[in-house]
């Protein structure tokens, strides 16, 4: 089929009101940048899910990765995504500037995982702390860095990890939000894990779960799809983005994975503990573990701030008193989806002023 017999198919649905979730950040903005809700009915409604990484991360990482930046000899690695990730005493750009103890914290942004183990061959003195946050996308690099430095014998290296996995995140919302129609499911997570880690989910809840590439062509096929199974009274996985994802996945990243971190319970900022959800590095590796288990305390939110309904779908980020007041602004965050350029709010404030 044509791109303009979808789109036309799109824009003329006027069956029952769907909701859709598009999981991935990425895809959030790729909606606003090709106008996809302009392209399709009023009855198809887009919203945004828990997809983006820094977004979920709880207060109490960016709390411990301030305090390693501020030890003696220790020095943080962290993309730069999370310099203004808020925590209880400021982020880490604030802490790199002078923190509210007038200390300054060592803070190195990274463009890369690896780039720690030069380091720390190169300076055996200095602690590097690497913040580790992710799905599974790169979680398998986390992976790499621990087993090279393993075989290099280089061990003043600390993982604080944040690492998440998507599907007990997608069973979270489908246990608790029923209202889902169907979800768009992230192309980069499923490049790594395959389709297959779908399968249960679509039976269970009986609900199109449909892979998407990142083009306009891409989600739109896919939200294509998924209202023509709801039509059908159907409910299963479908591949939209067959070139770059496999119906196994990358065997060798999972293998990583799996080789160097256990699953266990994480929480996910607005959202809570969720079982399952999170990555700790295994028994053998524990020599890298920065501490990373435990840190499942998280502030309250700020009164008004609705991010737990923003990350979830519940609301649309304008809905939220913070962002329509103006008292959330990317110049003065008070949560993660306001800064990630992945993060809802960040998408919505960019594409709405």
């Amino acid at each position: 089929m044509e791109i303009t017999q979808v789109i036309e198919y799109l824009k003329n649905y006027d069956g029952r009101q769907l909701k859709l979730m598009e999981v991935c950040g990425t895809h959030t903005a790729a909606i606003f940048k090709n106008g996809i809700r302009d392209l399709i009915s009023p009855k198809i409604k887009l919203i945004s899910g828990p997809g983006c990484p820094v977004c979920v991360t709880p207060t109490a990482f960016i709390d411990k990765c301030v305090a390693y930046a501020k030890a003696p000899n220790c020095e943080l690695l962290t993309f730069g995504d999370m310099m203004k990730v808020p925590g209880t005493a400021g982020s880490l750009s604030e802490n790199k500037a002078a923190g509210e103890d007038g200390a300054k914290a060592n803070i190195t942004i990274m463009y890369s995982p690896l780039e720690a183990i030069e380091k720390a061959k190169a300076n055996p003195e200095i602690t590097y702390a690497v913040a580790a946050v992710g799905f599974e996308t790169t979680a398998p690099t986390y992976a790499l860095l621990v087993k090279e430095a393993a075989r290099q014998g280089v061990e003043n290296i600390r993982l604080v990890t944040a690492l998440k996995t998507a599907i007990p995140a997608l069973k979270w919302i489908c246990e608790n939000q029923n209202d889902i129609d169907g979800f768009i499911c992230p192309g980069h997570v499923s490049v790594i894990t395959g389709i297959h880690v779908y399968d249960q989910l679509a039976s269970d809840y009986h609900k199109p779960f449909v892979v998407s590439g990142f083009e306009a062509e891409h989600i739109l096929a896919a939200i294509y799809r998924i209202v023509k199974q709801i039509e059908a009274g159907e409910g299963r996985v479908e591949n939209m983005y067959p070139n770059a994802v496999k119906e196994d996945g990358n065997p060798k990243a999972l293998q990583a994975i799996e080789e160097v971190f256990a699953p266990g319970t994480a929480v996910w900022r607005g959202l809570g503990p969720i079982d399952g959800s999170g990555l700790y590095l295994k028994d053998g590796y524990e020599v890298y573990d920065g501490g990373s288990r435990g840190l499942d305390e998280d502030m309250e939110l700020p009164e008004g701030c609705r991010c737990g309904d923003v990350i979830t779908g519940r609301i649309n980020p304008d809905q939220c008193p913070m962002f329509a007041g103006g008292s959330c602004t990317p110049m003065a965050p008070f949560g993660p989806c306001m800064v990630s350029s992945e993060g809802s709010c960040g998408i919505w404030y960019r594409n709405k002023h």
